[in-house]
């Protein structure tokens, strides 16, 4: 087998790998527009705001990509009693595989970075923030938590964004505990004095915090490996995975041979949260079992899937599967997605001024009634997703002997189509869940509906979307198909 059919091969055992977390958690938002003029008040562009996002940021970014490689994760965090704190406690809440301990503080305010994009480009990043440590009371609270849940879990992660939650003692503490209990704890360090973390097992600082901490410059590989092995001695890890940017990732073992891994992305758009993603597989992979050059292979591929997206984004098991297997895999098995990740590509659709279209049906025996239904859909938008009754809901709606061919048959035969960019499979008895998720601009459906009658047209002419009623082709429908076989 080839290295990359040994790690493909592997992805299957991170789901259900169990993690605890704690961190500096976040709100993430981004604001984009378009920058066509100079304002005359001061000379700096104008950005007409098209729309807004928030996300989770900070740890809550670590935690997004350990659940979309199928972890489970214990949460531990601070936020404050403010409107930030509710929105992130509502986002948090939302993602599966996710056990929140949250703590509040009443004076503390949450942190929210904000940034502005024009096109493809971030124009300015505006923080609001504390750093000020969390009470000692609360960082008690937190080590505790974090003690109980790692009964439970195979690896502690540390996401350290210096905003105070992550204290000394406390650090100290979990450590401690975590060694007593035999487990694995990494830390995404921040700062210059990385003694805090003593006793921890693996560091993930990138090429600059490296530099910063050791006072050496960690320039190529050697320079690197010598930064990490003074590091390695002042903070008694068993290794140092290095970040670095375009010329890959290092790994520096106490014992054991040193791995310089090359970088794998071929397009950048977005850096944001690239190092959550390598801490969040590393963690996963070896809650999973893996080795640790494989849990650092594993991450080098992800890192990869995140930065050729926009904003802070999640590499999902799926993704590093295509990504291992990008010369090989067919073009349609890119296309049938989960729900999760159809939000993900339709953001970056939209971030690069694309209209999303969306139309959707059980596509049994497949027709050509149904082949122009698609082809008149996707003449509407620039990207097509198309939403697909599961075999479950078929059977609610339409019978026992329904459907004919199974949803993954369906899937891949509409996948194979080149105006389906997209193909999510619902299993709800209408897709109004998926469209409110996905906030197309565009509603495709027959013209045997009335506009009241479509499924999501409210919402979406609500949002300042259209609702396209395609003409339709006589004669043409499965159950006539069906009919015609039985005779």
């Amino acid at each position: 087998m080839t290295v990359n059919a040994d790690l493909v091969a592997l992805v299957p055992k991170l789901a259900g790998a169990r993690i605890v977390c704690i961190g500096d958690l976040m709100l993430d938002r981004f604001v984009y527009g378009r920058a066509e003029r100079i304002s005359p008040e001061a000379p700096i562009p104008v950005l007409r705001i098209d729309r807004e996002e928030s996300m989770l940021g900070g740890a809550g970014n670590v935690v997004r990509n350990i659940v979309g490689l199928g972890g489970h994760v214990e949460f531990v965090s601070v936020v404050g009693q403010d409107a930030a704190g509710r929105e992130v406690l509502g986002l948090v809440a939302g993602l599966e595989g996710v056990e929140p301990h949250l703590l509040v503080e009443r004076d503390r305010a949450t942190t929210i970075k904000t940034r502005f994009v024009a096109g493809h480009q971030q124009m300015l990043r505006a923080d609001s923030e504390t750093s000020a440590p969390i009470a000692a009371s609360t960082a008690e609270d937190a080590a505790r938590l974090v003690t109980q849940a790692m009964k439970d879990c195979g690896v502690v992660v540390l996401s350290d964004y210096a905003k105070g939650v992550l204290l000394p003692e406390q650090i100290a503490a979990i450590v401690k505990a975590a060694k007593a209990a035999k487990r694995i704890v990494i830390v995404d360090p921040k700062g210059r004095d990385y003694a805090r973390y003593k006793g921890a097992s693996i560091l993930t600082p990138n090429r600059r915090e490296l530099a910063d901490a050791t006072g050496l410059p960690a320039e190529g590989d050697k320079g690197v490996e010598l930064a990490a092995r003074r590091l390695l001695k002042t903070t008694g890890a068993e290794a140092i995975v290095v970040t670095r940017g375009a010329e890959g990732m290092s790994i520096v073992p106490a014992k054991g041979k040193v791995e310089h891994l090359p970088a794998l992305a071929r397009e950048v758009f977005d850096v944001s949260g690239a190092g959550d993603t390598v801490i969040a597989t590393l963690a996963t992979a070896l809650a999973g079992g893996l080795s640790l050059l494989d849990a650092a292979r594993l991450a080098s591929v992800a890192a990869s899937v995140v930065v050729a997206k926009l904003g802070t984004a999640v590499a999902y098991s799926a993704d590093l599967v295509r990504a291992l297997r990008h010369d090989d895999i067919a073009v349609s098995e890119n296309k049938f997605v989960t729900d999760a990740q159809a939000v993900d590509q339709v953001a970056v659709w939209r971030r690069q001024g694309l209209r999303v279209g969306f139309t959707n049906g059980c596509f049994d025996l497949l027709h050509p009634g149904h082949v122009s239904l698609i082809a008149q859909a996707r003449s509407a938008c620039d990207r097509l997703v198309v939403g697909l009754n599961s075999d479950a809901s078929i059977k609610r709606l339409k019978g026992e002997s329904r459907p004919v061919q199974g949803e993954a048959a369906r899937a891949a035969v509409l996948a194979s189509l080149g105006q389906v960019d997209l193909v999510v499979v619902f299993a709800e008895d209408t897709p109004i869940k998926l469209i409110k998720a996905l906030k197309p601009e565009i509603l495709v459906k027959g013209a045997d509906y009335t506009k009241d009658k479509v499924v999501g047209a409210r919402e979406v002419e609500g949002w300042g979307g259209k609702v396209v009623l395609a003409k339709l082709v006589e004669g043409q429908s499965t159950t006539a198909t069906i009919r015609k076989i039985g005779r």
